[in-house]
């Protein structure tokens, strides 16, 4: 009896739902989600601020991360964009330079340097809400005078 013809038809058979099951896409549903990124003139969302770990990072645009520069991570926003936030429950400004990027997962609109939560009034809190105005690309006035008295 030869039983070769069997082992063949079984190996191409076994191979075959192999191969189709390898090549079949995931259903929609299983694919990854992207959070869209937001660059609007003006946003509302929630503010975190860095962890003191993070001094001395390398940030996105390749600056050393410094807790007591006016700095933020946004995930929209052109790396060099300042932008004017505004903590909504007390009404504090900050200008600061988007420098650095959050994880893709974070659902936070922006995550500020140490000095900026300072200015907004919330380090004792951690998050807060608030109002993100884009400026452009160009130094605003305030920002320069803040950056001359460090």
């Amino acid at each position: 009896m030869n039983i070769l013809p069997g082992v063949l038809l079984f190996l191409c058979l076994h191979f075959g739902v192999v191969a189709n099951s390898q090549t079949q896409k995931e259903p929609a549903s299983a694919t990854k989600k992207k959070r869209k990124a937001s660059t609007a003139k003006i946003q509302y969302g929630t503010a975190s601020y860095y962890s003191n770990k993070f001094n001395g990072r390398k940030t996105a645009n390749g600056e050393i991360y410094d807790s007591k520069k006016l700095t933020a991570a946004h995930n929209g926003l052109p790396l060099g964009t300042w932008v004017k936030v505004t903590n909504q429950a007390n009404h504090r400004t900050v200008t600061v330079k988007i420098n650095d990027r959050l994880h893709y997962k974070n659902p936070r609109l922006i995550d500020l340097s140490g000095a900026a939560a300072k200015k907004l009034g919330f380090t004792g809190h951690g998050l807060t809400k608030v109002k993100v105005e884009v400026l452009g690309k160009k130094m605003p006035a305030e920002a320069s005078n803040t950056q001359k008295n460090k």
